[in-house]
């Protein structure tokens, strides 16, 4: 067997239960580490009729595989490849291009000025792309070769990815070293390739119109295709129909455009905003109200910048949140159900087909102080009896009569009882009970309709280990032992792990933004210190850069968040599933617009301290 496997299973004694242990599994026999995987050969002869087939050996030199043993149909029962890549691509790439992208442009006034200069000199536009790639490549490579210790870390080790519990294959990654190692460099050429692009874009513009002219216009077209968006994202995978993979295709396709023009609709409303602060200003003599409603109204695009993180943020948290809604909320239902029952009745499901024989064998092996019942449903769905076998120790433990005769009960007194008639019934008008002994619960145990239990005489917890061992000595295909209602939390597993997946990439995400509200903040807080310094010769002192940054800072943040708020909740709801519709908490928006509150009132006090300073040095 595979070793997590061996591992997991020690508490139980899985090493003896289904015989002798000949061995491990080695890495080249499993689709990852942490898989759980045993090869048995059954202790009596099976004829090879499907859906067994006989195996001769391992390895392509061995034979043809036997279908459902050949490496990789492990994926058979996990969610479709695209859904994750989809993850990575939503939650990871784009943040990490919002945060490039952010990178690049930070400085972007001094750096204008100085290729301004260059070409007023005769440089050329390769003069300008080397001052480019020469003032970008030291901070690109050392965040570039960061990355190479954890790809070295994972080429020698087995990691477990935290949170997720997802262990790599060193052993993948040194077979696929040469992509790993290429990758870095690849990062580097592809930022160093954008910084050029970014510096020469930023030299086209030629005339005596000025440059923020076009940048407004721009914004303002970004700012009316908003709402399409906001509209595509939120309704449009209604016009795929039942098509998962086309639903979750348009549901990003409009989020990435709801991410690229809705920072342009908070600039153009804070924009129109600006003008009624500027002229109220004017009107009641602030001077913080005056500049900063200038400055709004006439830079749409430094606000756009400012709050792209903020609702990119909350969009990528929200979807997160949604997805892992989908995924995880049925698993987490159901482990909350069960877990607030006793588990003290084990279910018995045979494997494949099997005998009468085989099944008196499995309840002669039954641990001792066990006793047997066998329940069979209506044979019309809400009419006619539900029937109970068993024998009179397994039917008084369940505080049922033991009468030569059948008997009825209209209410189930015993928990136990009343968790099996719950999970394994459906309809019933009463409960008939029928006194057997254990020749006659092996017959009964033959159709698959009907649900063989096992309960303690005593009331307590089954010998699960025990009842496992023997059903693998009894049945040809062994069986499953669960617990009431077990075999729908397994079918939910692959849920449980991708809602993990999300929840781990949408922090990571979330984080990437936060570094990248920062890095856009403090870019602009530079750029307004300049500006805003020679105003300390007219208005006399310092507080005019409080109340500025206070109009000019905390205003579009708090409107960002606000707006993003509600544009995130609604492209939420759609995620994936068809009719499912996903509503954010209440209180989660509460809490994201409070962060994002303090987080604008540190960035327009260290905006007003870095105007400050620069003020007291421009004055110097």
């Amino acid at each position: 067997m595979s070793p997590a496997l061996l591992k997991a299973g020690a508490e139980e004694g899985i090493a003896g239960r289904y015989g002798k242990l000949s061995g491990t599994i080695g890495p080249e026999g499993l689709d990852d580490p942490g898989e759980w995987l045993a090869y048995v050969r059954p202790a009596k002869g099976m004829k090879a009729e499907a859906p067994t087939e006989a195996v001769v050996g391992f390895g392509p030199k061995a034979g043809l595989p036997a279908e459902g043993l050949q490496p990789g149909t492990g994926r058979d029962n996990d969610k479709p490849e695209w859904m994750f890549q989809g993850l990575v691509i939503g939650l990871l790439l784009v943040p990490g291009l919002v945060l490039l992208f952010t990178a690049l442009r930070a400085g972007a006034h001094g750096r204008d000025r100085r290729g301004a200069l260059v070409d007023a000199l005769g440089g050329r536009r390769r003069d300008r792309a080397l001052i480019a790639v020469g003032e970008a490549v030291r901070p690109v490579t050392w965040g570039a070769l960061a990355s190479i210790p954890f790809f070295a870390a994972a080429a020698f080790a087995d990691i477990r990815v935290p949170f997720v519990g997802y262990v790599t294959s060193s052993a993948d990654v040194r077979q696929h070293g040469w992509p790993l190692l290429l990758t870095p460099v690849a990062v580097i050429v592809t930022a160093l390739a954008l910084a050029v692009i970014s510096d020469q874009l930023s030299s086209r513009a030629k005339g005596t119109r000025p440059a923020e002219a076009s940048r407004s216009r721009r914004q303002r077209y970004l700012a009316f295709l908003c709402a399409p968006a906001i509209l595509l994202a939120g309704r449009g995978p209604e016009l795929a129909g039942d098509s998962t993979q086309y639903r979750a295709w348009i549901s990003w396709l409009g989020l990435a455009l709801v991410v690229l023009t809705l920072p342009a609709a908070v600039a153009f409303v804070v924009a129109k905003l600006g003008e009624s602060l500027a002229r109220a200003g004017r009107r009641r003599g602030w001077a913080g109200a005056l500049i900063a409603g200038c400055r709004i109204s006439h830079y749409p695009a430094a606000t756009a910048r400012l709050v792209t993180g903020v609702t990119v943020a909350l969009i990528v948290l929200t979807q997160a949140l949604a997805w892992q809604a989908m995924f995880g909320t049925y698993h987490a239902k159901m482990e909350e159900t069960l877990s607030a029952v006793d588990r003290n009745v084990a279910e018995i499901g045979p494997r494949g087909t099997f005998s009468t024989r085989e099944a008196a064998a499995y309840l002669e092996s039954i641990p001792e102080g066990h006793a047997p019942v066998v329940l069979a449903p209506p044979r019309t769905a809400g009419d006619g009896p539900i029937t109970i076998s068993g024998g009179c120790v397994a039917l008084k433990s369940l505080r049922l009569p033991c009468s030569p005769t059948p008997a009825r009960v209209d209410v189930a007194l015993d928990g136990r009882l009343q968790q099996l008639l719950h999970w394994n019934t459906e309809g019933g008008t009463y409960l008939k009970v029928v006194r057997a002994d254990r020749a006659e619960l092996a017959g009964r145990t033959v159709p698959s309709t009907n649900t063989l239990a096992v309960v303690r005489a005593d009331g307590g917890v089954p010998a699960v280990a025990a009842l496992k061992e023997a059903s693998y000595r009894a049945y040809p295909r062994g069986a499953q032992v669960r617990f009431p209602g077990e075999e729908w939390l397994a079918d939910s597993v692959p849920d449980r792990d991708q809602g993990r997946w999300v929840r781990l990439f949408g922090v990571l995400g979330t984080g990437i933004l936060v570094l990248a509200i920062g890095l856009s903040g403090k870019a602009e807080f530079l750029r307004q210190g300049r500006a805003l310094a020679p105003l300390t010769v007219l208005t006399g002192g310092y507080r005019v850069f409080r109340s500025s940054a206070a109009w000019a800072i905390v205003a579009p943040l708090t409107l960002a968040a606000l707006a993003g708020c509600v544009v995130a909740a609604w492209t939420a709801r759609p995620v994936a599933r068809p009719g499912m519709a996903y509503f954010v908490p209440g209180d989660l928006m509460a809490t994201a617009v409070t962060v994002v509150l303090s987080v604008s009132v540190v960035m327009g006090l260290w905006a007003a301290r870095i105007a400050g300073q620069q003020a007291r040095g421009w004055r110097a």
